[in-house]
């Protein structure tokens, strides 16, 4: 492979190798996880616009959309049922993820990868033939399974696999897959509405399946990753054997007496989820705690979830409410991710995480003002100030994509040393999914009583986590994944607790 890459590592050594066309694939394979999630995300939101869907499953959604006309343009959609259906696979994928920990722990991040998919077809099939609400649900739970899994192995086996100096690309290439499966969702969407005869949603929830196949063919072919393999076999020359293969080069000896010492740390039978409360991984607990739910109070669901209803509330019809969210939740969700993946090994994390901070927050305060001022419960935007919400809604999607988006998946997966790193991970993905599921469950709700307040809500605790990053989180940008636990110790604010942990240890 022509791109060749010599990766120091903490203590001074060189880390030798180059990204191969055998990396490439294996990442190219585990990041079709993301699609999964993204097609979910793109699919449910438009379906959820369909009327023939909501003739069929919602009436009570659909005779108030079209008959009411004293119902708020804030109010039209708010049904629990409705984003019951939303909201029950992340549900699910919170459990799933917790269960994933075990599998991902104790028999590979390969095993847990193959799972997601298997769940994955399952879900779609059932949700494609759905014949009432329980079918449909319990099809979602399904689906919510799958997403589970991928998101708690596919970005873990991205970060053990990569080497430090491209991990943030690469393993932001799981977030580009995401916001590929959103960009696919939308435009087959914006297809399967035109369809007369009114049964172009089942094609639409029916399609998740071949983002599964995809998966779940690929996922025979992985290799699995050679932190897993100590980890689990101490098998140390199989280890050695995949990091030639990946890395290109006979000479990984470095890389794995790294890999071999941070294994020696996981000998004891203490439980992970018991080990990561210790005092001296207080700060990834922290951080797994609190960059998922700031994640989610970024406010993105109002667009990710909702981007065809929110485009209906402002008054565009179906078609271009469909034909709108695919350009916003998709193709500029896509561009920004793209620049976060060219951008985060030069410029590091804490940079994107406050620019992007700064942009969604500006542009989330100025739609609030706009609709406020404009909009009003029953009126309908002008064609001007519709296209000035558009506008920033581009550059709100954008600043997400290539910060929080992209960051939200990268920092977790790459902090937690290997004796809690699947437990971090099911923490980190679990409260994603938690907190994904209150914003989907209330979101309808929260828009008919906060009305255009709510863009002033998720901008307020944008302001928040901006800071929080600023104080908090230390750079990790080209440091060893077996190393990284370095930069808690020499951070401001967190020396003083892990230094403190390792004093009482040694005395």
């Amino acid at each position: 492979m022509a791109v060749g890459v010599a990766i120091t590592s903490g203590g001074g050594e060189a880390y030798q190798g180059r990204v191969t066309y055998l990396l490439i694939l294996s990442c190219g394979i585990a990041t079709t996880a993301g699609l999964l999630f993204g097609y979910d995300i793109g699919i449910s939101g438009g379906v959820t616009s369909m009327e023939p869907f909501l003739r069929k499953f919602f009436p009570e959604v659909y005779k108030k959309m079209k008959d009411d006309t004293n119902v708020s343009n804030y109010c039209k959609f708010d049904s629990q049922l409705l984003t019951s259906f939303t909201s029950s696979l992340y549900l699910a994928a919170l459990v799933s993820s917790l269960l994933a920990s075990p599998i991902t722990r104790n028999f590979g991040r390969k095993p847990t990868i193959l799972g997601a998919g298997f769940a994955f077809l399952a879900g779609s099939a059932l949700n494609g033939t759905a014949s009432n609400i329980y079918m449909l649900i319990f099809g979602r739970l399904l689906l919510g399974f799958g997403v589970g899994f991928a998101n708690q192995s596919a970005p873990l086996y991205l970060a053990e696999m990569a080497p430090p100096g491209y991990r943030g690309a690469i393993n932001i290439g799981f977030q580009l897959l995401v916001t590929t499966g959103v960009i696919t969702a939308n435009f087959i969407n914006f297809g399967t509405q035109k369809i007369k005869a009114g049964w172009g949603w089942r094609i639409s929830l029916a399609m998740a399946a071949i983002p599964a196949l995809t998966l779940t063919t690929g996922s025979f072919f992985l290799l699995e990753t050679p932190n897993s393999l100590i980890q689990r076999t101490n098998n140390h020359q199989k280890a050695k054997a995949v990091l030639q293969s990946i890395r290109g080069t006979p000479d990984v000896q470095a890389e794995l007496d790294d890999l071999v010492k941070a294994c020696r740390s996981d000998e004891t039978s203490e439980s992970p989820f018991k080990k990561i409360l210790r005092r001296k991984y207080r700060p990834q607990l922290v951080m797994a705690i609190a960059i998922p739910v700031f994640q989610q109070l970024t406010g993105i669901n109002v667009i990710s979830f909702y981007a065809p209803v929110l485009f209906r509330t402002i008054g565009l019809s179906e078609t271009v409410s469909l034909i709108m969210a695919a350009l916003v939740a998709g193709v500029v969700g896509f561009l920004g991710t793209v620049v976060s993946m060219f951008t985060v090994d030069k410029f590091g994390r804490r940079v994107m995480f406050m620019f992007g901070g700064i942009q969604m927050l500006v542009s989330q305060v100025a739609i609030g003002c706009v609709m406020a001022a404009k909009l009003g419960d029953h009126g309908v935007l002008s064609n001007g100030y519709a296209y000035a919400v558009l506008i920033l809604i581009c550059v709100y999607v954008s600043g997400f994509a290539w910060s929080w988006g992209a960051l939200g998946w990268l920092i977790p997966s790459e902090i937690f040393p290997l004796e809690i790193r699947s437990a971090g991970q099911s923490i980190n993905v679990a409260l994603n999914f938690l907190f994904t599921f209150i914003i989907a469950q209330t979101f309808l709700t929260m828009l008919c009583h906060f009305k255009s307040a709510i863009f002033f809500f998720f901008g307020g605790w944008v302001a928040v986590m901006t800071v929080f990053i600023y104080l908090l989180l230390p750079e990790t940008k080209r440091i060893p994944i077996e190393l990284i636990d370095s930069v808690w110790k020499e951070h401001p604010f967190w020396m003083r607790i892990v230094q403190e942990d390792d004093e009482k240890g040694e005395v």
